[in-house]
Protein backbone atom coordinates (compact mmCIF):
# COMPACT_ATOMS: atom_id res chain seq x y z
CA UNK A 1 0.00 0.00 0.00
CA UNK A 2 1.42 3.29 -0.89
CA UNK A 3 1.00 6.91 1.19
CA UNK A 4 1.34 10.39 0.69
CA UNK A 5 3.33 12.51 3.14
CA UNK A 6 2.86 15.98 3.68
CA UNK A 7 4.38 18.14 6.23
CA UNK A 8 2.30 21.01 7.96
CA UNK A 9 3.30 23.75 10.86
CA UNK A 10 1.44 22.72 14.40
CA UNK A 11 2.81 26.09 16.07
CA UNK A 12 5.24 29.06 15.66
CA UNK A 13 7.70 30.08 18.20
CA UNK A 14 7.76 33.95 18.05
CA UNK A 15 11.19 35.91 19.47
CA UNK A 16 11.93 39.15 19.19
CA UNK A 17 12.79 40.26 15.87
CA UNK A 18 11.70 36.57 14.39
CA UNK A 19 10.10 33.36 14.21
CA UNK A 20 10.43 30.09 13.95
CA UNK A 21 7.66 26.81 12.64
CA UNK A 22 7.30 23.72 14.45
CA UNK A 23 6.44 20.99 11.57
CA UNK A 24 5.34 17.37 11.88
CA UNK A 25 4.72 15.03 8.99
CA UNK A 26 1.77 13.43 8.24
CA UNK A 27 1.67 9.82 6.46
CA UNK A 28 -1.64 9.27 4.81
CA UNK A 29 -2.58 5.37 3.50
CA UNK A 30 -3.61 5.56 0.35
CA UNK A 31 -5.97 2.43 -0.92
CA UNK A 32 -9.04 1.24 -2.30
CA UNK A 33 -10.42 1.43 1.31
CA UNK A 34 -9.90 4.90 1.57
CA UNK A 35 -10.64 5.68 -1.62
CA UNK A 36 -14.58 4.57 -0.67
CA UNK A 37 -14.52 5.73 2.40
CA UNK A 38 -13.99 9.40 0.98
CA UNK A 39 -16.00 8.89 -1.92
CA UNK A 40 -19.18 8.03 0.97
CA UNK A 41 -17.92 10.94 3.05
CA UNK A 42 -18.46 13.36 0.08
CA UNK A 43 -22.04 11.45 -0.17
CA UNK A 44 -22.26 12.63 3.96
CA UNK A 45 -21.67 9.30 5.55
CA UNK A 46 -18.67 10.31 8.21
CA UNK A 47 -16.46 8.03 8.29
CA UNK A 48 -13.03 7.98 10.73
CA UNK A 49 -9.25 7.06 10.29
CA UNK A 50 -6.87 5.83 13.17
CA UNK A 51 -4.16 8.16 13.59
CA UNK A 52 -0.60 6.81 15.60
CA UNK A 53 1.72 10.04 17.11
CA UNK A 54 5.91 9.00 16.59
CA UNK A 55 7.52 11.24 18.85
CA UNK A 56 11.48 10.63 17.38
CA UNK A 57 14.24 9.32 20.06
CA UNK A 58 17.49 11.43 19.92
CA UNK A 59 17.68 11.88 23.96
CA UNK A 60 15.46 15.31 23.69
CA UNK A 61 18.87 16.81 22.57
CA UNK A 62 19.13 15.45 18.80
CA UNK A 63 17.14 14.87 16.01
CA UNK A 64 14.14 15.47 13.82
CA UNK A 65 10.76 13.97 12.63
CA UNK A 66 12.56 11.81 10.28
CA UNK A 67 15.41 11.01 12.16
CA UNK A 68 16.03 7.26 12.96
CA UNK A 69 12.62 6.72 11.42
CA UNK A 70 11.30 3.52 12.18
CA UNK A 71 10.05 2.73 8.72
CA UNK A 72 8.91 -0.45 9.45
CA UNK A 73 6.40 0.88 12.09
CA UNK A 74 4.94 3.56 9.67
CA UNK A 75 4.70 1.21 7.10
CA UNK A 76 2.25 -1.34 8.76
CA UNK A 77 0.39 1.61 10.22
CA UNK A 78 -0.89 3.00 7.22
CA UNK A 79 -0.49 -0.56 5.13
CA UNK A 80 -3.36 -1.01 7.77
CA UNK A 81 -5.12 2.11 6.97
CA UNK A 82 -4.46 4.22 9.22
CA UNK A 83 -2.69 7.86 9.82
CA UNK A 84 0.87 7.93 10.76
CA UNK A 85 2.17 11.65 12.30
CA UNK A 86 5.49 12.28 13.18
CA UNK A 87 6.32 15.79 14.83
CA UNK A 88 9.39 18.03 15.79
CA UNK A 89 9.91 19.73 19.24
CA UNK A 90 12.40 21.71 21.13
CA UNK A 91 15.33 20.17 21.75
CA UNK A 92 17.80 20.14 25.27
CA UNK A 93 19.89 22.76 24.92
CA UNK A 94 19.19 25.53 22.27
CA UNK A 95 17.71 28.75 23.57
CA UNK A 96 16.45 28.11 27.25
CA UNK A 97 14.92 25.19 26.12
CA UNK A 98 13.88 22.73 28.82
CA UNK A 99 11.88 19.40 29.62
CA UNK A 100 8.51 22.00 30.47
CA UNK A 101 8.76 23.64 26.78
CA UNK A 102 9.44 19.96 25.03
CA UNK A 103 5.74 18.81 26.71
CA UNK A 104 4.39 22.13 25.78
CA UNK A 105 5.25 21.10 22.45
CA UNK A 106 3.73 17.52 22.68
CA UNK A 107 0.63 19.33 24.21
CA UNK A 108 0.35 21.56 21.17
CA UNK A 109 0.73 18.66 18.80
CA UNK A 110 -2.13 17.14 19.88
CA UNK A 111 -4.07 20.11 20.09
CA UNK A 112 -3.27 21.40 16.72
CA UNK A 113 -4.34 17.52 15.66
CA UNK A 114 -8.17 18.00 17.14
CA UNK A 115 -8.11 21.26 15.29
CA UNK A 116 -6.41 20.79 12.01
CA UNK A 117 -9.40 19.96 9.27
CA UNK A 118 -6.69 21.28 6.18
CA UNK A 119 -8.03 19.04 3.21
CA UNK A 120 -5.55 16.45 2.19
CA UNK A 121 -5.28 15.51 -1.59
CA UNK A 122 -5.07 11.40 -1.69
CA UNK A 123 -3.55 10.77 -4.51
CA UNK A 124 -0.47 13.38 -5.15
CA UNK A 125 -0.46 12.04 -9.17
CA UNK A 126 -4.29 13.22 -9.45
CA UNK A 127 -4.97 15.54 -6.49
CA UNK A 128 -7.12 17.79 -8.57
CA UNK A 129 -9.85 14.78 -9.67
CA UNK A 130 -9.57 12.42 -6.35
CA UNK A 131 -11.63 12.70 -3.37
CA UNK A 132 -9.78 14.58 -0.68
CA UNK A 133 -10.24 13.86 3.44
CA UNK A 134 -10.15 16.18 6.47
CA UNK A 135 -8.39 15.44 9.64
CA UNK A 136 -10.45 15.62 12.80
CA UNK A 137 -9.20 13.76 15.52
CA UNK A 138 -11.21 12.86 18.21
CA UNK A 139 -9.02 13.73 21.92
CA UNK A 140 -10.62 11.42 23.84
CA UNK A 141 -10.30 8.35 21.58
CA UNK A 142 -6.33 7.46 22.69
CA UNK A 143 -6.46 3.91 22.83
CA UNK A 144 -2.95 2.81 22.82
CA UNK A 145 1.07 3.79 23.67
CA UNK A 146 3.93 2.20 21.92
CA UNK A 147 7.55 2.67 23.64
CA UNK A 148 10.70 1.68 22.01
CA UNK A 149 12.81 1.70 24.71
CA UNK A 150 11.62 5.31 25.82
CA UNK A 151 13.73 6.65 28.61
CA UNK A 152 12.20 8.47 31.48
CA UNK A 153 10.17 5.52 32.96
CA UNK A 154 12.50 6.20 36.03
CA UNK A 155 14.59 8.97 36.26
CA UNK A 156 15.74 8.59 39.65
CA UNK A 157 18.17 5.65 39.32
CA UNK A 158 22.19 6.50 39.25
CA UNK A 159 21.81 6.18 35.28
CA UNK A 160 20.99 9.75 35.34
CA UNK A 161 22.15 11.03 38.27
CA UNK A 162 25.43 9.67 38.92
CA UNK A 163 29.17 10.60 36.82
CA UNK A 164 30.77 8.09 34.57
CA UNK A 165 34.29 7.46 34.40
CA UNK A 166 34.34 4.10 32.40
CA UNK A 167 32.12 2.74 29.34
CA UNK A 168 28.06 2.59 29.93
CA UNK A 169 26.76 2.17 27.18
CA UNK A 170 28.34 -0.68 24.76
CA UNK A 171 30.79 0.32 22.52
CA UNK A 172 30.54 3.57 22.96
CA UNK A 173 33.75 5.89 24.61
CA UNK A 174 34.06 7.94 27.59
CA UNK A 175 33.78 11.28 25.96
CA UNK A 176 35.90 14.57 26.58
CA UNK A 177 33.58 17.20 28.09
CA UNK A 178 35.94 20.09 27.52
CA UNK A 179 35.17 19.73 23.75
CA UNK A 180 31.13 20.63 24.10
CA UNK A 181 32.07 23.88 26.58
CA UNK A 182 29.69 25.58 23.72
CA UNK A 183 26.87 23.01 24.35
CA UNK A 184 27.33 22.65 28.42
CA UNK A 185 25.66 25.05 31.17
CA UNK A 186 25.78 27.90 31.03
CA UNK A 187 27.32 28.67 27.68
CA UNK A 188 24.54 26.83 25.91
CA UNK A 189 22.25 29.27 27.27
CA UNK A 190 23.92 32.34 26.03
CA UNK A 191 22.65 35.29 24.13
CA UNK A 192 23.64 33.97 20.86
CA UNK A 193 21.64 30.67 21.46
CA UNK A 194 19.15 30.10 19.75
CA UNK A 195 15.80 27.46 19.64
CA UNK A 196 16.43 24.22 18.06
CA UNK A 197 13.77 21.80 16.36
CA UNK A 198 15.55 20.54 13.90
CA UNK A 199 19.10 18.86 14.31
CA UNK A 200 19.45 15.89 11.74
CA UNK A 201 21.33 12.34 12.26
CA UNK A 202 24.40 12.91 10.22
CA UNK A 203 27.38 11.05 9.77
CA UNK A 204 30.71 11.60 7.37
CA UNK A 205 30.34 10.53 3.78
CA UNK A 206 31.99 7.32 2.36
CA UNK A 207 34.79 9.58 0.56
CA UNK A 208 35.69 11.16 3.74
CA UNK A 209 38.78 10.31 4.81
CA UNK A 210 39.63 7.81 6.69
CA UNK A 211 41.17 9.11 10.22
CA UNK A 212 40.35 8.27 13.92
CA UNK A 213 37.14 10.77 14.86
CA UNK A 214 37.27 12.49 18.12
CA UNK A 215 33.45 12.83 19.69
CA UNK A 216 32.71 16.56 20.32
CA UNK A 217 35.49 18.08 17.67
CA UNK A 218 34.94 21.03 15.62
CA UNK A 219 37.59 19.80 13.38
CA UNK A 220 36.42 16.61 12.79
CA UNK A 221 36.79 15.31 8.99
CA UNK A 222 35.84 11.80 9.06
CA UNK A 223 36.03 8.89 9.03
CA UNK A 224 33.19 7.54 6.81
CA UNK A 225 30.01 6.90 8.92
CA UNK A 226 30.98 8.93 12.05
CA UNK A 227 28.93 11.44 13.39
CA UNK A 228 29.23 14.72 11.87
CA UNK A 229 26.01 16.16 13.61
CA UNK A 230 28.48 16.99 17.44
CA UNK A 231 24.58 17.25 19.14
CA UNK A 232 24.54 13.44 18.42
CA UNK A 233 26.79 13.15 21.40
CA UNK A 234 24.72 15.32 23.94
CA UNK A 235 22.65 12.81 25.56
CA UNK A 236 25.55 10.75 26.56
CA UNK A 237 27.54 13.11 27.41
CA UNK A 238 25.09 14.37 29.72
CA UNK A 239 24.44 11.26 31.15
CA UNK A 240 28.46 10.47 31.72
CA UNK A 241 28.65 13.48 33.69
CA UNK A 242 25.69 12.91 35.81
CA UNK A 243 23.99 16.43 34.83
CA UNK A 244 21.37 15.00 32.58
CA UNK A 245 18.27 16.06 35.16
CA UNK A 246 19.20 19.32 35.33
CA UNK A 247 19.29 20.22 31.63
CA UNK A 248 15.73 18.35 31.66
CA UNK A 249 14.38 20.65 34.59
CA UNK A 250 16.40 23.69 34.14
CA UNK A 251 17.55 23.32 37.50
CA UNK A 252 21.38 24.52 37.22
CA UNK A 253 21.83 27.18 39.55
CA UNK A 254 21.87 27.87 42.82
CA UNK A 255 22.21 24.49 43.45
CA UNK A 256 22.23 21.49 40.49
CA UNK A 257 19.49 19.22 41.00
CA UNK A 258 21.28 16.22 39.93
CA UNK A 259 24.06 17.15 43.18
CA UNK A 260 21.25 17.34 45.41
CA UNK A 261 19.90 14.05 44.37
CA UNK A 262 23.62 12.88 44.35
CA UNK A 263 23.66 13.82 48.23
CA UNK A 264 20.95 12.67 49.24
CA UNK A 265 21.27 9.41 47.97
CA UNK A 266 24.87 9.13 49.41
CA UNK A 267 22.68 10.66 52.94
CA UNK A 268 20.26 8.17 52.96
CA UNK A 269 21.18 5.12 51.14
CA UNK A 270 22.56 3.21 54.34
CA UNK A 271 19.25 4.05 56.47
CA UNK A 272 16.82 2.83 53.75
CA UNK A 273 15.66 -0.11 53.71
CA UNK A 274 15.40 -1.02 50.32
CA UNK A 275 15.77 1.01 46.87
CA UNK A 276 11.56 2.04 46.95
CA UNK A 277 12.26 4.06 50.42
CA UNK A 278 15.87 5.57 48.75
CA UNK A 279 13.80 6.76 45.49
CA UNK A 280 10.72 8.10 47.84
CA UNK A 281 13.42 10.08 49.99
CA UNK A 282 14.86 11.43 46.33
CA UNK A 283 11.50 12.13 45.15
CA UNK A 284 11.21 14.73 47.61
CA UNK A 285 14.41 16.58 46.61
CA UNK A 286 12.63 17.65 43.26
CA UNK A 287 10.93 20.68 43.65
CA UNK A 288 7.42 20.84 42.97
CA UNK A 289 6.72 22.91 39.71
CA UNK A 290 8.96 19.73 38.01
CA UNK A 291 7.29 16.78 39.26
CA UNK A 292 5.15 16.27 36.14
CA UNK A 293 8.23 15.74 34.47
CA UNK A 294 8.58 12.76 36.47
CA UNK A 295 5.38 11.16 35.24
CA UNK A 296 6.32 7.65 37.26
CA UNK A 297 6.35 9.78 40.67
CA UNK A 298 2.76 11.15 40.02
CA UNK A 299 0.48 8.18 40.00
CA UNK A 300 1.92 5.66 41.06
CA UNK A 301 5.88 5.89 42.30
CA UNK A 302 7.44 3.55 39.56
CA UNK A 303 10.96 2.87 41.29
CA UNK A 304 11.76 -0.47 39.82
CA UNK A 305 13.75 -0.61 36.76
CA UNK A 306 11.84 0.55 33.22
CA UNK A 307 10.20 -1.15 31.41
CA UNK A 308 9.67 -4.43 33.96
CA UNK A 309 8.01 -2.50 36.68
CA UNK A 310 6.24 -0.35 34.91
CA UNK A 311 4.40 -3.05 32.89
CA UNK A 312 3.20 -4.83 36.22
CA UNK A 313 2.13 -1.47 37.57
CA UNK A 314 -0.26 -1.51 34.13
CA UNK A 315 -1.22 -5.17 34.47
CA UNK A 316 -2.06 -4.68 38.27
CA UNK A 317 -4.04 -1.44 37.10
CA UNK A 318 -5.86 -3.57 34.92
CA UNK A 319 -4.25 -1.78 31.63
CA UNK A 320 -3.71 -4.20 29.32
CA UNK A 321 0.55 -4.15 28.54
CA UNK A 322 2.64 -6.00 26.76
CA UNK A 323 5.84 -5.82 26.87
CA UNK A 324 8.46 -6.90 24.47
CA UNK A 325 12.02 -7.97 25.14
CA UNK A 326 15.00 -8.18 22.48
CA UNK A 327 17.04 -10.30 24.08
CA UNK A 328 21.11 -9.45 23.48
CA UNK A 329 19.93 -5.94 21.94
CA UNK A 330 21.50 -2.72 22.02
CA UNK A 331 19.63 0.20 21.82
CA UNK A 332 18.70 1.40 18.45
CA UNK A 333 18.31 -2.51 17.39
CA UNK A 334 15.63 -1.54 14.89
CA UNK A 335 17.71 0.55 12.63
CA UNK A 336 20.46 -1.59 12.03
CA UNK A 337 20.15 -2.71 8.03
CA UNK A 338 19.00 -6.23 8.57
CA UNK A 339 16.23 -5.22 11.05
CA UNK A 340 13.25 -6.03 9.25
CA UNK A 341 14.74 -9.17 8.41
CA UNK A 342 16.09 -10.53 11.79
CA UNK A 343 13.19 -9.06 13.64
CA UNK A 344 10.16 -9.43 10.90
CA UNK A 345 7.87 -11.39 13.32
CA UNK A 346 8.36 -9.35 16.18
CA UNK A 347 7.58 -6.09 14.13
CA UNK A 348 4.95 -8.11 12.26
CA UNK A 349 3.39 -8.59 16.13
CA UNK A 350 3.93 -5.21 17.36
CA UNK A 351 1.83 -3.39 13.94
CA UNK A 352 -0.83 -6.14 14.65
CA UNK A 353 -1.24 -5.15 18.23
CA UNK A 354 -1.23 -1.16 17.41
CA UNK A 355 -4.37 -2.26 14.57
CA UNK A 356 -6.07 -4.27 16.90
CA UNK A 357 -6.35 -0.91 18.81
CA UNK A 358 -6.68 1.15 16.19
CA UNK A 359 -9.03 -0.75 13.85
CA UNK A 360 -12.08 -0.58 16.24
CA UNK A 361 -11.39 3.73 16.32
CA UNK A 362 -11.78 3.96 12.55
CA UNK A 363 -14.57 1.41 12.50
CA UNK A 364 -16.68 3.61 15.14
Amino acid sequence: MSFERKTVAYKTLHFPGDSHDVLLDIYLPISAILHSKLKDSQNGSNHKLAVLIYFHGGGLTVGNRISWFPTWLQKRITDAGHIFISPDYRLIPSGSTTGHDIFEDIKDVFRFIVNYSSELPSDSSNSSSTPKIRLEIDPDRIAAILSLYGMGGNFLTPHYYLPKNSVFFQGREILDPTLFEDLRYPECQSSSSRVITDSPNTYFPPDSPDIVGKPGSLTNTGPPGFPSNRRMFLGRLYLQLGEYLDYYTGEHEPTSLSAAIRKEAQQSASSSENSRNLQECLAHIIPSQHLHLFPSLLPAHAYASWPPHLHGLLRKAGVTSVMSVAEGMEHSFDYQPAAEVVHKEEFDRIGRWLDGFLKPIASN
